[in-house]
């Protein structure tokens, strides 16, 4: 399949920079019933719940990581997006064509140089479509701790934020705004973005709805954001992200896709994580391991019945994957309607919520 099928034209000055404030006063483009396209608000998304549905929810935690360093005088920047043990990661890392093994890089913040920090990491091996694989200078279990005194979080390329220096002040809060409220099993170093828009208090009048909740977890990587560079989606190779579903959200999910209730899913990733579980006839079963699923056009969805997603990027794979759940036309007409009316897009963008019509 053709990957400029998936293109669209897009003003940047609708990409948002910071979420709405608060959270679910951001706006919801409801795609919820075939024929119709509604403006909403996401306080507005129990308007459209029933009492007998089920939400899925990745409940993942974003990690600080991305760093900035230094090699000798260059200036480099590290975003980690899978660990190969305690203290080796791959990543991508910007200014890396001078980059060699066994060069160290020496990480800094906003209040400790690099010529005096106690973090650093050597580079161990290259490779051209997996980037840099680095080893840290400190035991496993300092990683993490080392990780919160330097990193940042892992803001998508399009979301630009000044390098950390000693003395400049910061006017965001990312630490915060880019984590969902229901955040709970640490991995991810990129966030569910469709979970960002709940609050405790919309959460709380989901639950007095009757509406189940259910948890999974997808740590997301920073592959989310790698553009497909290839003409053809056939040739599109997609990063490998570590799941797990537990027998008891099967059983919940399982036991209310009998009684015929509807499946909504909170973010692509738990979509995909969903469908890597669920047999060809439908049936979710236990999942701990990697899923590196790449759903197009033509899929046939096993679980979801729905799902809340964000505006995604022209030509991305997530772009590709609602075209799948909700008609490619269809959506090419809702992100053209979601521009003129100046939605807000991407990461710390608008919302949406639509129907899956390819389902088995």
């Amino acid at each position: 399949m053709r990957v400029d099928i998936f293109d669209f034209e897009l003003d940047k000055d609708l990409i948002a920079k910071k979420p709405a404030n608060p959270r679910d006063s951001s706006r919801l483009l409801d795609l919820s019933e075939e024929n119709q396209i509604v403006d909403r608000h996401f306080y507005d998304l129990p308007k459209i719940l029933r009492p007998d549905d089920v939400m899925v929810f990745n409940d993942t935690k974003v990690i600080p990581a991305r760093l900035y360093g230094k090699r000798g005088e260059a200036l480099v920047e590290v975003t980690l997006y899978h660990p190969d043990d305690g203290i080796c990661w791959w990543s991508f890392i910007k200014n890396s064509k001078r980059l060699h093994p066994g060069d160290v890089i020496r990480f800094y913040n906003a209040d400790i140089a690099a010529d005096e920090s106690d973090f650093a990491a050597e580079v161990v091996q290259k490779d051209s479509e997996d980037g840099v694989l680095i080893k840290f200078d400190c035991a496993p279990d300092v990683v993490g701790h080392q990780l919160e005194n330097y990193g940042a979080m892992p803001l998508p390329p399009y979301i630009k934020r000044d390098k950390p220096l000693p003395g400049l002040w910061n006017p965001y809060n990312d630490k915060e705004d880019y984590q969902t409220v229901y955040a709970k099993h640490e991995g991810a170093v990129a966030a569910p973005t469709a979970g960002l828009h709940f609050t405790d208090r919309l959460l709380k009048e989901i639950d007095n709805m009757g509406v189940t909740r259910v948890f999974l977890t997808l740590h997301v990587g920073a592959g989310t954001f790698l553009p497909v560079k290839s003409d053809d989606t056939e040739n599109h190779k997609m990063h490998a992200e570590y799941g797990v579903i537990s027998p008891q959200a099967c059983e919940i999910i399982n036991k209310a896709k009998r009684e015929g209730r509807r499946i909504i899913a909170v973010g692509t990733t738990s979509v995909r994580l969903l469908e890597s579980a669920a047999d060809e006839s439908g049936v979710l079963h236990p999942f701990c391991g990697e899923t590196d699923i790449f759903i197009t056009p033509g899929y046939k969805f096993r679980i979801i019945d729905m799902i809340v997603t964000n505006f995604h990027l022209p030509k991305s794979t997530l772009f590709m994957l609602i075209c799948a759940i909700g008609g490619t036309e269809r959506m090419k007409q809702a992100y053209k309607h979601a521009v003129e009316q100046k939605y807000r897009f991407y990461s710390y963008g608008d919302s949406s919520i639509l129907k899956c019509i390819n389902k088995i």
